[in-house]
């Protein structure tokens, strides 16, 4: 069985955050920033939560894994915005 996930990260050294998103992407859609979509089965999220353990620095990054529960029979996707609109991010991981 498949659940989704919502994976989001804040990441406190700029090569780490281009390692964990350029990770993610191989995972799940991106939303924001550091936002992603997932859909994991058992493996993949420990297959996932296992990569990104090999990037960060446990003492001063975090990632999140929000279970948004089973994909299957959830619908299409509504994703609504206040400020903003929502709109698929297809961009590079961008560091100032």
């Amino acid at each position: 069985m498949r659940n989704t996930f919502l994976v989001t990260y804040d990441i406190r050294d700029d090569r780490r955050l281009k390692k964990v998103h350029r990770t993610m992407k191989n995972f799940g859609d991106h939303l924001q920033y550091s936002v992603f979509e997932c859909q994991f089965n058992s493996v993949e999220l420990l297959q996932c939560r296992a990569a990104l353990a090999e990037i960060i620095d446990h003492r001063v990054d975090q990632v999140l894994f929000v279970d948004l529960g089973p994909s299957e029979g959830r619908g299409d996707r509504v994703i609504t915005a206040l400020g903003l609109p929502y709109a698929v991010m297809d961009a590079p991981c961008f560091i100032g």
